[in-house]
């Protein structure tokens, strides 16, 4: 089974970010948006789910996965090579950096705040960026 996680990282905004300040993404019209849950779901659990929890259980909801089965679909889900939150939304297009601790539970970090800037500059902890929108 494969794995998105990252151990003590901070997945910095991408370059081509358009904003400048982390924006809470909008509420989706009829079903919430990817970057809808993954916001939720990670703003109401600062480290305490992983980045596999995260992309799985927005998966479940979306394709309305009951809990009795969720086992064996995570199985199947991992089972395929899967995006991390280097592809999220909220690093690309919203202004959220993803900080992953030593034990790879992640929390979501505003862009423009000291915490972002701190954990941008902080050599103990390995830099990634958001993957751009566009091609360079």
């Amino acid at each position: 089974m494969g794995t998105t996680n990252y151990i003590s990282t901070f997945i910095q905004v991408a370059e081509d970010c358009p904003e400048l300040d982390a924006q809470e993404p909008p509420l989706g019209s009829k079903a919430p948006s990817i970057a809808e849950l993954q916001y939720q779901l990670i703003s109401e659990h600062p480290y305490e789910l992983t980045s596999d929890d995260v992309l799985f259980e927005v998966h479940a909801i979306r394709k309305g996965i009951p809990a009795e089965k969720k086992r064996e679909e995570r199985e199947a889900f991992f089972a395929k090579s899967q995006a991390c939150l280097r592809a999220s939304p909220l690093g690309k297009r919203y202004g959220w950096g993803v900080h992953s601790d030593a034990a790879g539970r992640v929390a979501l970090v505003p862009l423009g705040s000291n915490e972002y800037r701190a954990l941008a500059e902080d050599a103990s902890v390995k830099q990634l960026r958001a993957m751009r929108s566009k091609r360079a």
